[in-house]
């Protein structure tokens, strides 16, 4: 953080406030503590007929891998609305939505993952700025040294081992380790 978002200051020390626990910034000029908070990202995975829906990204990061269709929530929209939106953003598919399926953490890039399993309302989709390819792939077919994310295997690996529960599970990538 260069400047101070309420008075314009570039005075900002990394502090850790008076009745706080962590290091935040602090404007040395107007006293205003900035919060940076972790990044929802939402979205879904999609089964239609033992098939999982995977979009290869057409935009970075991971340009040329595949993904479940996830993005970051936005503001005045709920996590579902979030993820029936990226779903639509990166397919052209619109989607109901069953239960959450995943809840994964990325402490380092400050970004919980929140991902629903959904089914296809109707059979159209199509390709999109976001997306060159989409595809559903058969459990054996999945390309999973292409998978853009960890979060996207952690959801699928779940899924696929676990397919008739409604259980939400939860894990986090740590230093190259999955939890």
């Amino acid at each position: 953080m260069n400047f101070c978002s309420n008075c314009g200051s570039n005075e900002l020390e990394y502090t850790i406030p008076r009745g706080d626990h962590m290091a935040r910034y602090v404007c040395a000029n107007c006293k205003t503590i900035h919060y940076s908070n972790p990044n929802m990202v939402v979205g879904c995975l999609i089964d239609q007929e033992g098939k999982i829906m995977l979009a290869k990204r057409g935009i970075e990061p991971q340009k040329g891998y595949w993904n479940l269709p996830c993005g970051y929530l936005e503001n005045e929209e709920t996590v579902e609305q979030g993820a029936r939106r990226e779903v639509y953003e990166e397919t052209g598919a619109t989607v109901r939505l069953s239960h959450l399926h995943t809840v994964y953490n990325l402490p380092h890039a400050n970004q919980v993952y929140l991902i629903f399993l959904a089914y296809m309302i109707s059979p159209e989709y199509h390709l999109t700025p976001e997306s060159t390819e989409i595809e559903f792939f058969a459990p054996k077919d999945i390309p999973w040294d292409e998978i853009a994310f960890s979060s996207n295997s952690f959801a699928i690996k779940k899924y696929l081992e676990n397919k008739n529960s409604k259980e939400v599970y939860i894990g986090s990538f740590f230093k190259d380790k999955i939890r």
